[in-house]
């Protein structure tokens, strides 16, 4: 809305200047509104508030990003002040998920006076497309069908594709690099500690635990750093993780803290979506695992935001484990080495 309102208010300036008027009180800052010298009017409003739209009728009206508002904009507020004028609507946004957006545009193809168009960002001439390939080749299959090709993909889609698991548990190895993933839990919901190898990426280490008191899970944490050396750990830092990590720090231990909110859970499950689907992860032959990565689910709220998780009386501590410790290995491949003088130590040479 600040871009839109921007753009408006350069462009009626030059207009009444071209024309030789005033403007000044032509353009009404505190409710973003603009006259026209023919006496006609621009409204910018917000769909976030759903009573700001309501009142007079219009004759048009453009509703960008559609697709992460709630049906009611449209239904409740928006359709019928157009009817006093006959007036149109134009709707522009990303296909997100199989909402009253996608069907709204599924259905404008067979409705009279309605028209439906789909472009891909390809479609744009403003757009490389060599450089629309190189995001291609980083993000996963599911996240440039939806917001580069604008396809509507189902919610209950796959979260993860091409699981499968290789991989036996496997000792420390000298010369190799380890990192480590931690998803707190003790009584309904499990504590899992991940290990993965940097040097040839697979996840050699996993130990899954509940009902266990807090001095017992470091304890575990303990034996398992001890034996790879893991360059970092990275343990989640909400609630119960935050006094744990804080313990484990004054023992002298690398813990570093992630917040998981719902933007960074979304950006680590991407990540490891993408590794798997490249086959740049090799998974432990684990049938926990697996089928935590299998059963995976996404959500879409009714305003379009994507929420991953567990299936109902299900558990993604594997998942998110595992998620954080390949997110781990992303943040430092390009800026750790291994310097052969100083062993399979803790601390390695930054670039």
């Amino acid at each position: 809305m600040k871009r839109a309102w921007r753009l408006l208010k350069y462009y009626a300036r030059k207009m009444y200047k071209a024309l030789g008027l005033p403007y000044d009180h032509r353009i009404r800052e505190s409710v973003h509104e603009i006259d026209l010298p023919n006496g006609s009017q621009i409204w910018l409003r917000t769909a976030e508030k759903e009573d700001s739209l309501a009142g007079e009728a219009i004759r048009g009206v453009v509703v960008d990003e559609f697709s992460l508002m709630a049906e009611t904009v449209w239904t409740e507020y928006l359709e019928a002040t157009l009817l006093d004028y006959n007036g149109w609507a134009l709707f522009i946004g990303v296909p997100k998920g199989n909402n009253w957006a996608a069907r709204l545009w599924r259905n404008a193809k067979t409705r009279l006076n309605w028209r439906a168009w789909h472009f891909t960002t390809y479609d744009n001439p403003h757009m490389s497309a060599p450089q629309i390939d190189e995001i291609r080749a980083n993000v996963s299959s599911r996240l440039f069908e939806q917001e580069y090709l604008a396809q509507v993909l189902d919610d209950g889609g796959t979260v993860f594709r091409g699981v499968k698991g290789t991989m036996q548990p496997q000792p420390p190895k000298p010369h190799h690099n380890y990192v480590m993933g931690v998803d707190w839990g003790r009584v309904h919901d499990f504590t899992v500690l991940v290990i993965i190898d940097e040097t040839t990426r697979e996840v050699v280490a996993l130990d899954r635990f509940n009902q266990v008191d807090w001095e017992l899970q470091r304890g575990r944490l303990a034996t398992l750093a001890n034996q790879y050396r893991p360059r970092v750990i990275l343990a989640e830092s909400n609630s119960i993780g935050e006094p744990n990590i804080e313990a484990l720090q004054k023992q002298g231990y690398d813990v570093q803290p992630f917040q998981t909110t719902n933007a960074s859970k979304a950006k680590i499950i991407d990540e490891l979506a993408l590794g798997i689907e490249r086959e740049e992860l090799a998974l432990l032959d684990d049938p926990v695992l697996l089928n935590e990565l299998l059963s995976y689910e996404v959500e879409r709220s009714s305003l379009g935001a994507l929420k991953y998780s567990a299936p109902a009386n299900g558990h993604d501590d594997c998942v998110m484990a595992l998620a954080i410790a390949y997110h781990a290995m992303l943040e430092g491949s390009h800026n750790v080495i291994y310097n052969p003088k100083r062993g399979n130590d803790w601390r390695f040479d930054a670039r």
